[in-house]
């Protein structure tokens, strides 16, 4: 039997493709089976990966992180069970164009922090106090998170901060207002910055 006879073209066309994809997507959300969805989603930052387990949004990763390289992660510390199932994250894509389209100013999304704990974990839950067209020096962020000596435990929370341009990394900046690192690289951070000044 040849491969045309096992797999006819009308068979294996992108729209017959696509149908098989949602109804894989279907049958695992029904089962409980669809443990990390994941999306992309063009912005002004580039092509960000969204990824989402039932409890919220897990993971926000940059083109330069490496998309395969994170799905594999998320796989590894979540769950195998990851699959691309856009529907999940249609709120969450939703949010993001509104704020890139300077529509959104706070983020009304559940969030799943299980990535991050300690103290990390209290840097990024005071970073949403940091609010829109405002920034933060390090050292401030630490004496809010409660340890005003943790100024390089600060940046290390920022910079593996699961859910940038969500939980609002990119306004941490140094003591005399110069950008610092960011996961997304010095143009998305400006970008970021900037988008909010206006």
């Amino acid at each position: 039997m040849t491969t045309e006879e096992l797999f006819p073209a009308s068979e294996t066309d992108p729209e017959t493709t696509g149908r098989l994809h949602e109804r894989l997507v279907t049958a695992a959300a029904r089962e409980g089976l669809l443990d990390v969805a994941y999306r992309t989603l063009d912005t002004p930052v580039g092509t960000l990966l969204l990824a989402a387990t039932e409890q919220g949004l897990v993971r926000v990763a940059y083109d330069r992180e490496d998309h395969d390289a994170v799905l594999s992660r998320l796989a590894e510390l979540v769950s195998p069970r990851v699959l691309r199932a856009p529907a999940r994250l249609d709120p969450a894509a939703r949010q993001l164009a509104e704020y890139f389209a300077g529509g959104r100013r706070l983020f009304e999304l559940p969030l799943d922090f299980r990535l991050a704990r300690g103290f990390r974990l209290a840097v990024l839950a005071h970073l949403p106090a940091i609010g829109y067209g405002h920034t933060e020096s390090y050292a401030q962020v630490a004496a809010a998170a409660g340890s005003p000596r943790a100024v390089r435990a600060v940046g290390t929370a920022c910079a593996t901060n699961p859910l940038p341009v969500v939980v609002p990394c990119h306004r941490v900046v140094r003591s005399d207002g110069s950008y610092g690192g960011y996961v997304g690289g010095e143009d998305a951070k400006r970008t970021l910055l900037t988008l909010e000044a206006a």
